[in-house]
């Protein structure tokens, strides 16, 4: 682990301001693909494996979310596969109760809803005022579903509220923002689920890392601007993860390559007086929980009775927040259970899965990631096949439709 403590990345970036300009000049398929190095093939293999990525790793903490340990290991055992979930439904959990294996919450629907704003927007800059909006209509026509329904039918309502519920937090920060009332948006924004740090922008980083592959600072910049949903460093980890996602785009990238995108600096977070920078204080930690979790058993580590894997989630038990989905909290176990499976998809998911907390949105955002990172081809048939289906058939989210759309849009001139 030392080699990735003792990189060194140097970055320069010019910065974007957080107002849309509209631009008359195209960029062109080679200008797009250059960063990458992909083809137009791969890269839309990439688009699609952040969607499905994303999913199976959501779909893999679901039954669980929120568990601790000792439940997770008393009713299922040590997870390494998909399974059914018999939990209630909730506004940011799942809206369908008893899904089988593959049934996901709003961690996906976040991809989803991300890659719908994203089919609307040029390569070249995002507009921030238009993903508040996109959110704020949305909300709006779950308001209209619940004064459409016509019946005394109890569970409708329910199921309604479900909806409104989700987006309810997020269209109070959003009217404000796109009125650019500057008062009443510091306000919302304090007040955002009780003002706690929660983490918002990771639910969608990873689609706009995409959105800019191979280009690690783009993205960032881009994140960041996008982050207006994001308390105090939260903003640096949103813009980081997307980052992550890009460099991972990147053809011949590795995990020397990928580390080294999470410190790029545009917002100069290192300079601050006196605190300097989390972000970068938490990916040490994450090394260095590694560095001597495999100094234990290197050679299972990913087995239920590993000293490696027994010691890492100790450790991170020593740093866990007040609440599961802290920004800080969601990205330390996301980057050391990354870093300790070697960057190898299922055993991530395995490692947050089995550690508990947050476990649907660190396996989400660690599928998303390594998604972009291996492509859709390369990531387990068995478990991409059971989401994709349960998805279309249970929740009516085409994944393959949506992926492939984004990347039709992506590769357009």
């Amino acid at each position: 682990m030392r080699k990735y403590l003792n990189l060194i990345l140097a970055a320069s970036l010019i910065l974007f301001s957080c107002s849309h300009q509209d631009s008359d000049d195209s960029i062109s398929l080679e200008e797009k693909l250059s960063k990458s190095e992909l083809s137009e093939e791969d890269l839309k293999d990439r688009i699609l494996g952040i969607i499905v990525g994303s999913a199976i790793g959501d779909a893999m903490g679901a039954p669980t979310e929120m568990w601790p340990r000792e439940s997770i290991k008393l009713e299922y055992g040590f997870v390494t596969d998909l399974d059914s979930m018999i939990r209630e439904a909730s506004p940011e959990g799942i809206w369908v109760p008893n899904l089988p294996a593959g049934g996901t919450t709003d961690d996906t629907r976040w991809k989803v809803l991300t890659s719908e704003y994203l089919l609307t927007q040029h390569y070249e800059e995002l507009d921030p005022a238009d993903f508040a909006r996109i959110i704020e209509e949305r909300y709006l026509s779950y308001l209209e579903g619940i004064q459409q329904i016509n019946s005394e039918d109890i569970e409708a309502y329910e199921n309604a509220m479900l909806k409104v519920g989700w987006l309810q937090e997020w269209a109070k920060v959003s009217r404000p923002f796109i009125e650019n009332n500057l008062v009443g948006y510091a306000d919302s924004l304090g007040k955002f689920y009780g003002g706690e740090m929660v983490c918002a922008g990771l639910l969608y980083a990873p689609i706009l890392g995409g959105f800019f592959p191979g280009d690690p600072e783009k993205a960032y910049s881009e994140a960041y601007k996008l982050s207006i949903y994001d308390l105090g460093y939260a903003k640096d980890l949103t813009a980081l993860s997307a980052a992550l996602t890009a460099a991972g785009m990147k053809k011949g990238s590795n995990p020397d390559s990928l580390l080294a995108s999470l410190r790029v600096d545009p917002k100069q977070y290192f300079q601050s007086r006196l605190v300097g920078r989390t972000a970068y204080r938490i990916l040490q930690d994450a090394l260095k929980i590694n560095e001597e979790a495999k100094k234990l058993d290197s050679l299972n580590f990913m087995d239920a009775n590993s000293p490696s894997l027994a010691y890492a989630f100790e450790q991170l038990d020593e740093r866990i927040q007040d609440m599961p989905f802290h920004a800080g909290e969601i990205y330390l176990q996301t980057i050391t259970a990354m870093v300790y499976a070697d960057f190898d998809f299922m055993n991530t998911l395995i490692f947050l899965t089995n550690y508990g907390r947050d476990n649907d949105t660190t396996a989400a955002l660690a599928g998303g990631i390594l998604g972009a990172y291996f492509g859709f081809e390369k990531l387990p048939k068995k478990e991409r096949e059971q989401v994709i289906e349960v998805a279309k058939e249970q929740l009516g989210i085409d994944l393959i439709s949506i992926g492939q759309q984004l990347g039709d849009h992506l590769v357009k001139p």
